[in-house]
């Protein structure tokens, strides 16, 4: 019995010695996965970190954006955004809407999206907003006009809703307008036009539709 007692420590300790010598591999293993799983977490926060500061960018008066590639991209500036429904041209996103208001109604609802009734600057904007106009005449049936940002205080005076100055060279009224008269101080595009001179000055107070104009967001 003593011989056996004095034995069993001694052929124990053999296979103890052996068990850690094959656990010792799989111990670096776990500890090489545990690494490798902390670098791959500190990475994601850093990119959802950057993710989030240009997220941040974006205004909040929209609960959606979208953003298309900038042409030509630049290194700074690779996306252009524009509110989720609203139509980008240049450096603009563009609104048409789907009810009609008077004038002042329309600019202020413009107002409340961060925008403003639109000014027309060049002759590549108009043709812009006429070819739309022309893309939403197929989901319209009854002929309608739109209001811009252009507005008379007296006969004649026009002026634009963000002050800019009146241009004759980049004006596109319609043949034999505007009819100068003080019943008729606002402006709309006419849908039927058939030509980028399309412009006719109506009473405010007529219900028209509307085109909003907000900068776009470049990211």
């Amino acid at each position: 019995m003593n011989q056996q007692e004095r034995v069993s420590p001694g052929t124990a300790a053999p296979a103890e010695g052996s068990s850690c010598s094959r656990l010792s591999p799989w111990v670096f293993l776990v500890s090489a996965l545990a690494v490798k799983t902390a670098l791959m977490t500190v990475g994601l926060v850093v990119l959802f970190h950057r993710s989030c500061g240009q997220c941040k960018t974006l205004p909040q008066n929209a609960p959606e954006w979208h953003c298309i590639p900038n042409v030509p991209a630049s290194k700074k500036d690779s996306w252009k955004c524009c509110p989720e429904g609203w139509r980008p041209f240049q450096e603009s996103c563009y609104y048409f809407s789907g009810d009609q208001m008077p004038w002042d109604e329309s600019q202020q609802n413009c107002s409340g999206m961060g925008s403003q009734l639109v000014v027309i600057n060049t002759e590549a904007e108009q043709d812009f907003l006429y070819k739309e106009i022309g893309r939403q005449m197929k989901y319209r049936r009854e002929g309608f006009n739109l209001y811009i940002g252009l507005r008379a205080q007296e006969v004649g005076q026009w002026r634009w809703a963000d002050q800019t100055p009146y241009n004759e060279t980049a004006a596109f009224w319609r043949p034999g307008e505007p009819s100068n008269i003080p019943e008729e101080m606002c402006v709309v595009i006419h849908q039927k036009a058939e030509s980028l001179q399309n412009w006719n000055d109506v009473p405010c107070t007529t219900s028209s539709y509307r085109i909003c104009e907000t900068a776009a967001v470049t990211l």
